[in-house]
């Protein structure tokens, strides 16, 4: 199936508002991958579709940063600040510790490491284990592990 001029404008209007593309097929009555292929051969159209899908997100943000200017709706600050730097400004759990607090505290394991064991070997193989510990991504999930057989 191939959108017509008609579709497409319709296509556009539902993102514009901050539909999605699933939304859109539905109300054009395509599939959605109708949609993603149209954008693959027309270039044109491709780039009035990112900037139908991320008008929104700048309009939101827009908005977001217009409240805040008003000492009223300070809130407006504080979510953009815990959704832009989750790190610095997001709620955590009480007394939970950030990543940067933890690499410190692998970093202080590893002093204690080489002050405390004697053995050469033994210092390097636990100081490396702490190396691998401080440079793991606990953003990501763990790795599934295959059962054995």
């Amino acid at each position: 199936m191939k959108l017509d001029e008609t579709k497409k404008r319709e296509v556009f209007a539902i993102l514009t508002v901050g539909g999605t593309r699933l939304m859109a097929a539905q109300y054009v009555g395509c599939h959605v991958e109708t949609i993603r292929n149209t954008a693959l051969r027309e270039p044109g159209f491709a780039d009035q579709l990112r900037k139908a899908e991320l008008g929104p997100e700048i309009t939101f943000l827009r908005n977001i940063q217009q409240a805040s200017k008003d000492p009223k709706q300070w809130r407006a600050s504080a979510w953009a600040l815990e959704r832009l730097y989750p790190d610095r400004y997001g709620r955590r759990p009480p007394k939970s510790i950030t990543p940067e607090q933890l690499a410190e505290v692998v970093r202080e394991m590893g002093t204690v490491v080489v002050g405390e064991v004697p053995v050469k070997r033994f210092r390097e193989q636990v100081l490396l284990r702490l190396s691998e510990l401080a440079d793991k991504d606990f953003d990501r999930p763990p790795k599934k592990r295959r059962a054995k057989k």
